[in-house]
């Protein structure tokens, strides 16, 4: 076996052990997670939020005819899963501004499924997969570009809807 070869087993060997180690030492197993439970992902969503901003400051904008609200109607798809229509009123997506300072009237939507982040949203459409069974609670928030929530006379301004998946 050639000295190269010989080294990048050794490497796989000693660095495939030491993964193992570190991985048993933080209770990861071979189990892993369901993919199709958003649940099982809403802690790495939130810690990957708080590292990158905050969301404790709400920007809050006075009532009034500009002030923005927000409708939301969720229909089946055909073929699988949601169609989400989000109908701001006096707000504009701007992805262009995502994660810069807030200007009044624009920023994004944050998109939530029984009280759990699905993600971020900048535009009016979303196709969300199937859903669970039983009551769902699909809610969305406008957000600045900070991703502060908007809130108006502080009230968020957020829409709900709840349904019943059979």
């Amino acid at each position: 076996m050639s000295r190269p070869l010989a080294l990048f087993a050794i490497g796989l060997l000693f660095g495939g052990g030491a993964g193992f180690v570190i991985a048993a030492g933080n209770g990861v197993t071979f189990e892993g997670h369901d993919h199709a439970d958003p649940s099982q992902h809403a802690g790495m969503e939130m810690q990957a939020e708080m590292t990158s901003h905050d969301h404790a400051n709400a920007v809050n904008l006075p009532a009034g005819a500009d002030a923005p609200g927000l409708e939301i109607k969720l229909t089946k798809d055909p073929m699988a899963g949601w169609n989400l229509q989000v109908m701001p009123q006096n707000f504009r997506f701007a992805p262009e501004h995502a994660s810069t300072t807030d200007i009044d009237g624009e920023g994004h939507a944050h998109v939530y499924i029984n009280g759990i982040k699905l993600g971020r949203l900048y535009g009016n459409w979303l196709h969300i997969g199937e859903l669970p069974k039983g009551e769902v609670e699909v809610k969305v928030s406008l957000n600045g570009n900070s991703h502060s929530p908007l809130t108006v006379d502080n009230t968020p301004v957020d829409a709900a809807v709840t349904i019943q998946v059979k």
